[in-house]
């Protein structure tokens, strides 16, 4: 599946702009949300190809926002990486339990990301 757009959701602006630029730097379309609920409305509304997700965050947190996105019919098949300062190996299985299909441990590299999106090419 080509990737072409790229949903960012953290309700960190600054972590959230870090990984807009290094997406866009990369050629790829970019959609950004500010909550698991914001990012829900656009899986749904925008279709991404990819979605990085946050998973600290106020009212929704990214594991809640991915059980939704991938238990809805329009959006299931749109692999979510979270992007998370949450490292451990039970975080990593949880993760996965919750739908996600990887997990970035913050702080990354622009490479790290990149290689996250090369990986679902």
């Amino acid at each position: 599946m080509p990737i072409h757009k790229i949903l960012v959701v953290d309700d960190s602006t600054v972590d959230r702009m870090n990984i807009q630029n290094i997406v866009a730097d990369a050629g790829y379309q970019v959609i950004a949300a500010a909550s698991g609920q914001e990012a829900i409305e656009k899986a749904k509304s925008e279709k991404p190809d990819l979605i990085f997700m946050d998973v600290v965050m106020q009212q929704m947190d990214g594991y809640q926002a991915c059980r939704e996105i991938t238990h809805d019919e329009s959006t299931k098949d749109i692999p979510i990486i979270f992007v998370t300062s949450k490292g451990q190996k039970a975080d990593r299985m949880w993760a996965e339990m919750q739908g996600g299909k990887s997990l970035v441990q913050k702080p990354y590299t622009p490479d790290q990301i990149i290689e996250q999106i090369n990986n679902f090419k």
